[in-house]
This record gives structure tokens, C-alpha cells and sequence, in this order.
């Protein structure tokens, strides 16, 4: 009989942040924090920044995730600290004089996944 290895309970976290972040549609934000909530654990909004750095190469729209107040917290995860705010005003999404984005307008809610 083979041993199963433990699973850890990160990358299970870790996965299904990386689900709702596939679905953030083109032009719209989220934030940290709602994936957190839709993932199980609403305090967890900093450990979704670390699920996301690591998925920089991964394909997945990860510059559509802001903090509450749409800032671009994790542009430099992106290597040139002006492509996470380009790829968003590319999609349309607009921002504040605060150069935060305008949440009221471009915010969208995850489903309940989970």
C-alpha cells in the first residue's frame, strides 16, 4: 500500500485563490480581501498576495487584483513597477487622482466558489 503524502494546507488555499483569479473579467478589479472571503478565510487578504506572487508566471490575470481601496499594491511583483497599472488602463479600467482605481465602478464580487 502506497503512503499518501499530507497535503499542504496552503496550496489548497493556494489553488482555489488561483480559481477566482482565472475568472476576474477583462476590465474589472478585485480585491485581496474578497478572495480571501470567497476562499474561507476572510483574514487571510495577505496570504493571497503571497499565492499570488508566486503565480506571476502562471498566465493568470493577476494585475486585476488590488487592495480595497484600488491600489496597485502588487505592482512590484511585476517587474516594471508601471505594468500592473498599463494592462489595467489597456482593459479600460480608470483611476482616481489618488491613481487608485475607481472601485465604485469597476469592482467585481467572486462568486461564492467554495
Amino acid at each position: 500500500m502506497k503512503s499518501q503524502k499530507p497535503k499542504n494546507k496552503n496550496s489548497d488555499f493556494f489553488d482555489k485563490v488561483y480559481e477566482v483569479v482565472a475568472l476576474i473579467p477583462y476590465g474589472k478589479v478585485t480585491t485581496y480581501g474578497a478572495i480571501a472571503e470567497v476562499c474561507g478565510i476572510k483574514s487571510s487578504a495577505r496570504t493571497v498576495g503571497w499565492a499570488l506572487n508566486g503565480a506571476s508566471a502562471s498566465g493568470l490575470p493577476c494585475h486585476r487584483v488590488v487592495n480595497r481601496f484600488g491600489a496597485l499594491t502588487g505592482r512590484v511583483h511585476f517587474g516594471d513597477p508601471n505594468l500592473m497599472e498599463d494592462l489595467l488602463k489597456s482593459e479600460g479600467v480608470e483611476f482616481d487622482k489618488d491613481n487608485c482605481v475607481i472601485m465604485k465602478k469597476y469592482f467585481w464580487q467572486p462568486p461564492d466558489l467554495f
